[in-house]
Parts: C-alpha cells; structure tokens; sequence
C-alpha cells in the first residue's frame, strides 16, 4: 500500500511534466473546495488522477484539494490517500523548478483522521523528478543525500514565506524583522510551493520556513475578513493536503516542525480545505533555529494585534 505513494506521485508527475510553462495551462477552469484557483493543467492533473486511483489502488479512497473526497470502489475503503497532484501551480505554470507532487497515505478507521495519522508521504519535484520519501518510524529517503543546515544566525538565514493571495501587509507585520535581519547576509524566498519550500530544508538548500497565515486568522479579529478580501472572497492558506507528506518527511528527515505558535501537526485535522482546517507552519533545520523563530513569530504577532492594520469587526 506505501508503494502505491511513490508510484502515484511519479505518475502524476509525468503527466504534468510535459505541461511546465505552457501558455495554454493558466486559463481558469473553477474553483477548489479550498477557494483557490484551478487553473487548466490543475484540472488535468485532478483527471488523472481519478482515472489512476480506480485503475491502481479501487480499495483506496483519495482526498485532493480540486475534488475533495472521493471513495471511488464500492466497498468501504481502508486507507485515503491525500494528494496534491500540482503543489505550486503557479511556478509549473511558468516553467520554474518550485512545483510538486504530493501524496500521503493515512488509515480510515472509526474517528476522523488526523496529521499524526499519515503513515507515508512523497514530494516530487516536478521539473527535475528528484523525490522524498517517508514512512512514519522508518526514516526519510532520497534522491539526493539529505544534509540540514547547522546555522543558528538569523542574519545568515536562508528561508522562504508565502504571500500567495494573503494580505501583504498585515503579513509583513509578523514576519517583517526577520525579513529585516536575514535579506542582506542572508536570503529570504517566496516560491510558490508550500512542499518545495519544506523538502529544500532537508536539502539544506534553505534554513527555514515560516507561515504563519492561519495563526493570524485564528487569532486576530479582522483578519479573517482581510484574508478573503484578497482572496477574492476565499480565505486561503495552507490545507493539510498542503503539507500531510512534506510534514511527514521533515519529522522523519531530522528537521523540526510544528504550527506557528509551536503546537504539534500532529492532532489537526486531515480531510478538509476550508479556514477550518488550514495549518500555520514553522519549520526549521534544529529545534535551537526553531526556537528562535517561534519568538520572533511571537514578537510579530503581537505588533499585528497592536496595529490599525486591519480594524476589528462590527457588531
């Protein structure tokens, strides 16, 4: 069953492969359950999918981020697999290498499934095919050696965010000294995939990641309404189909991961997309990195609460 996530994610990206950069690919075909854009190589990609659950693993249902739940045999399926058949559209659109596949695999029993539940995951790399591949317990396999970063130094840090329809600058707000401290002896990245920017720790290509959008909307009165005002009437933040594989490598690999306020991933909540379910994230390459990054989240947090950024909700 495990193989059935390293198969299904090279096979996904070898259908999307063919399609990096094509002009043809950005039309808009609808709207996810999560409230993002689906563009055309989304809906092909969901496509296939279907067709290769059916033909490939019957006993399987899947959850993905176009079509939601699907229990595609007729008996009462044991196992989900949740996939991302496109993690960075936006790059796979245009031709960059920051866009993946994702799929994990997690048990369907009496209550419902959780982060903590996924027992397997695996990142694709789409352009270059280069992989992550985790089971719970087991450790995390590669492509490529794995090779965290040693640095503590947030001046030298090299660590990504995303910007992808939140609100700039209440964002900025929480994360701004960290952009501050790190964009000059360092590197600071938005690329677009949420599993690209995670697996690229375990590379020790960068440091760290920090989003901590759904912390914000949890916690800050107005937010909710700024997050759908740029959304388009969405609020869109990272989904546990967003990060259910990349999760489980990291945990696996050595790295460090958990929300933005430092909770555990693993008791949310795995089969759904709406505000919900969304899950902030800070991942590091040393508990010690991480340490110091939930302080500085923390210190962000509380400047955005005592902001005029976004005004408080009406009565």
């Amino acid at each position: 069953m495990r193989g059935v996530v390293f198969d299904l994610a090279h096979a996904l990206r070898e259908i999307v492969l063919p399609r990096l950069g094509a002009a043809d690919g950005r039309a808009h075909a609808r709207e996810s359950v999560g409230g993002d854009v689906t563009f055309a190589i989304d809906a092909e990609a969901e496509e296939f999918l279907a067709g290769w659950v059916v033909a490939n693993a019957p006993q399987m249902a899947f959850y993905s981020e176009d079509r939601g739940m699907v229990a595609p045999g007729e008996a009462a399926p044991e196992f989900v697999l949740i996939v991302d058949p496109i993690d960075g559209t936006r790059p796979a659109l245009a031709g960059l290498e920051a866009a993946c596949t994702s799929v994990a695999l997690a048990p369907l029993g009496e209550g419902e499934p959780t982060m903590g539940d996924v027992v397997a995951g695996c990142v694709v790399e789409i352009k270059s095919g280069e992989w992550f591949a985790a089971q719970r317990g087991e450790g995390c396999r590669a492509s490529r050696p794995l090779a965290l970063s040693e640095n503590t130094d947030l001046e030298r840090l090299f660590w990504v965010y995303g910007f992808t329809r939140r609100p700039a600058r209440a964002v900025v707000e929480v994360i701004g000294d960290l952009i501050d401290m790190s964009s000059l002896g360092g590197g600071v990245f938005d690329l677009g995939s949420a599993t690209f920017d995670l697996t690229r720790i375990l590379t020790g290509q960068l440091d760290a990641y920090v989003e901590p959008g759904a912390r914000m909307v949890a916690e800050i009165p107005g937010m909710r309404q700024e997050f759908a005002r740029v959304g388009g009437g969405s609020v869109v933040n990272n989904s546990p189909y967003d990060l259910a594989a990349a999760a489980l490598c990291l945990a696996e690999g050595g790295a460090v991961i958990s929300d933005a306020a430092g909770r555990p991933l693993g008791p949310y909540r795995l089969l759904g997309s709406d505000p919900d379910f969304h899950i902030s994230c800070v991942a590091a390459a040393s508990s010690a990195l991480h340490a110091m990054l939930l302080d500085t989240v923390e210190r962000g947090m509380e400047r955005l609460r005592a902001s005029d950024i976004v005004a408080p909700p009406q009565p």
